[in-house]
């Protein structure tokens, strides 16, 4: 049988000139804003659903089929879409996803029932699928090994500051204009994002704005391949297989929190959306310190002079076992408790994909990275389709009850590690070489 292919790991032992120039980190805050967007337009709808229970009375099983085609969509954009960053490049792709997303968070402003959500929620979800693809390319354009990392977890920060913006601003808003205009306002930011990003980004070596010697700190570990690499191939990389099964155990995980913690904190202890604007601000603030700190680590451990490949798993292994204790929240009666509790395992989520997302830099071709981010994130949108119908279902037979569900969250990112880390051992040894 023919060995499972691994691109030459990432060496970051030579050294370096001190870094020159800042114009890489304008690109982070671009790809931090658009995340932030994009992560608004998701959340509103999870913040809303006991408002949309109560006007359109759909059921549990109702909701959760919602969400299930957003996952399928999502898996779809994300393939489509990490294909077409890698053919059209990051400034028209994300363009394209951001103008197509911000229109599709407007629809939902217009719709009634359950089949229109359906059709704003998947548009929006094929739009959505293109912001990891062309943002994780954006950084291996722009960033060495060494800082990676860092930079990924700093603009994978914006899921958490959408996050936290949305429920702050949505029940001001709600109460002045009505949730219909919450969208259709979530929409027009993304149109404005646009102008900007049309005017600033280009990549490194057409970037008038970026001087001669932050191109080359920029370029100090190797030049991105122009060379493009088959679609079919790319599955003969362990950095394919690895990731991939990673978002696949991971991502329907972090899903559940987004659209399923508001619900749980209104039925569990019957907060309100003013109510429950303490309880998410606190969890998704834990969680950018979390996405932060799993770039941190590794990006220290890479410096200080491990392999790229070893620093990530073990950043990550530290964060996945942030996420174990969520296994308990149904069985908690105080609702800080629980909410520290889901606080610290989405910390644990982001961390680890912070880190996720950067062994597929680390481990294949340049050309290949938006690629190889769709198909992972197509893994994960499928899987995620049929937990999000099954959430559904299993609340409506359980009569609301989550345990079920914080176990199998508790148990998903050590078991995602572990298996990660016996596809790359390969890699490990590689790099000691």
């Amino acid at each position: 049988m023919t060995p499972i292919a691994s691109a030459p790991a990432a060496t970051v032992t030579v050294p370096v000139a001190k870094p020159v120039g800042r114009y890489r980190w304008v690109v982070v805050a671009l790809l931090f804003a658009s995340t932030t967007i994009c992560y608004v337009d998701r959340q509103i709808f999870g913040l809303l659903k006991p408002t949309l229970d109560a006007e359109l009375g759909w059921s549990e099983t109702e909701y959760g089929d919602i969400v299930a085609v957003f996952s399928l969509m999502y898996a779809f954009g994300y393939l489509f879409g990490g294909r077409m960053m890698d053919l059209i490049g990051v400034r028209r792709g994300l363009g394209l996803a951001v103008a197509g997303w911000s229109v599709s968070a407007a629809l939902h402003g217009l719709m009634s029932s359950v089949i229109g959500f359906k059709f704003a929620r998947g548009a929006l979800g094929l739009a959505e699928g293109g912001n990891f693809p062309a943002s994780i390319k954006a950084v291996r354009e722009w960033f060495p090994a060494k800082e990676r990392a860092f930079a990924t977890g700093l603009f994978n920060a914006g899921s958490n500051i959408g996050a936290i913006v949305t429920p702050i601003s949505l029940p001001f808003v709600v109460a002045a204009v009505g949730w219909r205009a919450a969208f259709l306002i979530a929409g027009a930011l993304g149109l404005v994002w646009l102008l900007l990003w049309l005017v600033f980004y280009e990549v490194p070596e057409r970037q008038r704005r970026v001087s001669a010697e932050e191109l080359a700190y920029i370029r100090s570990d190797d030049a991105p391949s122009l060379e493009r690499v088959p679609w079919l191939s790319l599955f003969r990389y362990r950095g394919t297989c690895a990731y991939a099964l990673g978002m696949l155990l991971t991502s329907p995980v972090w899903w559940f929190y987004l659209n399923w913690v508001p619900g749980f904190l209104h039925a569990r202890f019957g907060m309100n959306m003013m109510a429950s604007i303490a309880p998410l601000v606190t969890i998704y603030l834990v969680a950018d310190v979390g996405s932060i700190l799993g770039g941190w680590i590794s990006s220290r451990l890479v410096q200080g002079g491990m392999p790229a490949v070893r620093a990530r798993i073990v950043a990550m292994a530290f964060m996945a076992a942030c996420t174990v204790p969520v296994a308990f929240v149904s069985g908690v009666s105080s609702m800080w408790s629980a909410v520290l509790l889901i606080a610290l395992a989405a910390a644990g989520h982001q961390g680890l994909s912070a880190n996720l997302y950067t062994i597929v830099s680390d481990t294949l071709p340049a050309r290949a990275v938006s690629s190889v981010i769709g198909i992972g994130g197509f893994a994960a949108g499928i899987c995620g389709m049929f937990v999000a119908m099954a959430v559904g279902r299993i609340l409506d037979a359980t009569g609301g009850n989550y345990m079920i569900l914080f176990v199998g969250a508790g148990c998903a990112y050590p078991l995602a590690v572990l298996l990660m880390a016996l596809i790359l051992r390969r890699s490990f040894r590689m790099e000691i070489r």
